[in-house]
């Protein structure tokens, strides 16, 4: 028994970096001559050498390694919130209300509009205190097409803003119990920065269907896809639909299948004038909701073209927000990006909880990537345990037998009962 528990309790240490483990190599460029903060923009082209969430990333000085963070490029937010309308009615034939503004910089703000088949001008203005004066923000145009197949808007692109209170008029054939609600998008801090991982201009025709389709390396981050439509036609509106199959390479006989991440969303592109209203509206990416994971993966694309003619792509590409690499040169010291080791987990340095980017950082650049001259494999430093689990298994049923064996034995010298 004590044998057993030995060997359950059997853990390794976790796996320490050493330059000798990474398989490759960049050099890095501070682009300063001063002790000054660097940001290095990571090339797309690392991903497939790199663990997955880029786990294995270091940065070494001198042959020391050295803290940095690693920062999305301004990433677009994602994250909404819910606002209830308040004071609906009717004023002058107009549709008005009002909503209460979370705190902080918004911009966009999409209304749930319960109507099909409309053109409408919603003008929003600032609702200050008493006796001071309000300020207009814009008047955006809001519809619905589906009719014409034209698809649907319902965003007002705000400049960014933060009043704490809007007031909203509707100019158009909607009514107030058509507006159920206001969904209020925080304001990224400036335009995302996207890299293109992969594109093509293979399309291919199925049916009523566009297909396209990628095969990417294990993990590389996809963030959306882009779609670069030619020149006709002008107007259209397209539902698509993606599926991501992670490509297992050597899969387990008595393990089921990959399940495909799936998604979707619609591309729209409306350049005219209807019923006196100007309409730009463009939708020509779909996000990406999920990782894709380790594993390389096969990406099928399809567009649902109808009865239409299929729109023409120039091109559709995967893309990635902009990764930064952050850290605090100190020339005239040599700086060295090191990875390629899947056995170490991401690094936690205090030097990212203090972090702030400055407004004149040096863009530090890479060199090409190199193999690693020193690298050489890491020791199997598996536990015991998991190199030769049949052993422990072995153990364990050894310990059952013995114990079985002492039970039935002390059964046996136990005395008759009288």
């Amino acid at each position: 028994m004590k044998l057993a528990i030995a060997l359950l309790l059997i853990v390794s240490a976790a796996a320490t970096p050493e330059i000798r483990y990474f398989r490759y190599q960049r050099a890095v460029d501070p682009a300063t001559q001063v002790a000054k903060q660097s940001c290095l923009a990571l090339d797309p082209a690392i991903y497939p050498h790199l663990n997955p969430q880029l786990a294995d990333l270091r940065l070494y000085r001198d042959g020391a390694e050295t803290p940095y963070i690693l920062r999305t490029a301004v990433s677009p937010s994602d994250s909404t919130q819910p606002v209830s309308p308040m004071n609906l009615g009717v004023q002058q034939g107009k549709v008005t209300f009002d909503a209460n503004m979370p705190e902080g910089t918004y911009s966009d703000i999409h209304l749930d509009v319960a109507a099909q088949d409309f053109i409408a001008t919603v003008t929003v203005s600032s609702q200050p205190p008493a006796g001071q004066a309000s300020s207009e923000l814009g008047a955006f145009t809001i519809f619905d097409f589906t009719h014409q197949k034209l698809g649907r808007s319902t965003v007002l692109h705000l400049p960014p803003s933060n009043f704490s209170k809007l007031h909203f008029r509707v100019e158009g054939p909607l009514h107030p119990e058509n507006i159920t609600g206001l969904s209020i998008a925080r304001a990224p801090s400036g335009p995302p920065a996207y890299q293109v991982v992969a594109q093509t201009a293979q399309i291919m025709q199925k049916g009523h269907s566009s297909i396209i389709e990628f095969m990417l390396p294990a993990n590389v981050p996809v963030d959306r896809i882009l779609f670069v439509p030619a020149a006709q036609p002008v107007n259209f509106s397209r539902n698509v639909t993606a599926s991501v199959l992670p490509a297992e390479t050597h899969p387990e006989a008595d393990s089921e299948p990959p399940h495909p991440i799936e998604f979707g969303g619609n591309l729209l592109r409306l350049h005219r004038s209807e019923e006196g209203h100007r309409i730009d509206e463009e939708h020509l990416a779909i996000a990406v909701p999920a990782y894709p994971g380790p594993h390389a993966s096969k990406w099928t694309i399809t567009v649902d073209n109808g009865n239409d003619a299929p729109v023409q792509l120039a091109s559709v590409r995967l893309e990635v927000l902009e990764h930064d690499l952050c850290f605090d040169a100190a020339p005239p010291a040599r700086y060295t990006l090191y990875y390629g080791d899947p056995a170490i987990a991401a690094p936690q340095y205090d030097y990212a909880a203090f972090f702030e980017r400055q407004p004149f950082a040096a863009h530090a650049t890479a060199g090409v990537e190199q193999p690693n001259p020193q690298y050489e494999p890491r020791k199997d430093e598996r536990p015991f345990t998991e190199k030769h689990p049949s052993l422990l298994w072995a153990a364990l049923l050894m310990v059952i037998i013995l114990l079985g064996l002492v039970a039935l034995r002390s059964v046996r010298r136990q005395p008759p009962l009288a």
